[in-house]
C-alpha cells in the first residue's frame, strides 16, 4: 500500500526505462514530451530514447541534443532514426512489452499512459493496477462507460464509478452500471430512478440483468403509466 501511495504522483525523473519507452508509444498529449524531456535533463539514457523516437516533436528533440552536446539533427536524419525505430517498436506488441513490468510499473503506466495503455491495463489481473486506470487524468466517459459495461470489471471498480458525480451526470454510465449484474444490487437499484421510461421497458425484459434490478424496473414503469 505504501508503494501505492508513492506512485500516486508519478515523478517521471524516476520512472524507468522501460515505463518511459511504453509511454511513449502512447502518448495523445504533445506537452508530457517535454514533460519528460525536463524532467529527466541528468539521465543521457532517457534524453537518447526521446531522440531516437518517432511523434517526438522538433523542439523536444532540439533540447535534448543541446543537453547531450550534440550537433543538430537534419529533418531526412530523424526519419532515418524514425524508421529504424519503428521497426524495433513493431518487433513486440505494446502489450507483451506491458506484460514484462512489475506491478509497481503498470501502476505508474495506468496513471499517466494514453488510452491504448488504459484499454490494456484496465483489465490487469492485478487489482491496484486495473483500480488506477479510473484515476488516470486523461481517462475519457467513453472508457469509464466501457468499464461500467463489462461483467468482469472489479466490483471496487464499479463503486468508485458510481461515486464519481461527473461521470453519474452522463446516462450512458448509469445505463452501463444499472445492467451490469457486477454492480452492487443497492448501487443499480438506486439508479433506476433516472432512467428513462423507454429503457426501463428493455432492462424489465432482458434475464441477464439483476433480477432486483428487473422488479425495480418494473414498478417504476407500471408507476409511470398510472400517472
Amino acid at each position: 500500500m505504501e508503494e501505492r501511495e508513492l506512485l500516486i504522483g508519478l515523478d517521471l525523473s524516476v520512472a524507468s526505462q522501460e515505463v518511459i519507452e511504453i509511454l511513449l508509444e502512447d502518448i495523445s498529449d504533445p506537452g508530457i514530451f517535454e514533460e519528460i524531456a525536463r524532467e529527466n535533463l541528468k539521465r543521457p539514457e532517457i534524453l537518447t530514447l526521446l531522440l531516437k523516437y518517432p511523434h517526438v516533436p522538433e523542439e523536444v528533440k532540439k533540447l535534448v541534443a543541446e543537453t547531450l552536446h550534440l550537433p543538430a539533427v537534419s529533418g531526412k536524419d530523424l526519419m532515418k532514426a524514425e524508421s529504424a525505430r519503428d521497426k524495433e517498436i513493431h518487433a513486440e506488441t505494446l502489450l507483451q512489452k506491458i506484460q514484462k513490468l512489475s506491478v509497481g510499473q503498470r501502476i505508474q503506466l495506468a496513471l499517466r499512459g494514453g488510452r491504448d495503455i488504459r484499454n490494456i491495463l484496465a483489465k490487469d489481473p492485478n487489482k491496484e493496477v486495473s483500480l488506477s486506470v479510473l484515476e488516470n487524468a486523461k481517462i475519457t466517459d467513453t472508457e469509464v462507460e466501457m468499464i461500467a459495461k463489462n461483467r468482469s470489471s472489479l466490483e471496487e471498480a464499479l463503486r468508485r464509478i458510481a461515486k464519481n458525480r461527473e461521470w453519474m451526470k452522463k446516462y450512458a454510465i448509469i445505463i452501463a452500471l444499472a445492467t451490469n449484474p457486477k454492480t452492487p444490487p443497492g448501487i443499480a437499484v438506486a439508479l433506476v430512478g433516472e432512467i428513462k421510461t423507454k429503457d426501463l421497458a428493455m432492462i424489465e425484459m432482458n434475464k441477464n440483468v439483476c433480477e432486483a434490478v428487473r422488479a425495480a424496473a418494473k414498478r417504476l414503469l407500471k408507476f409511470r403509466k398510472s400517472h
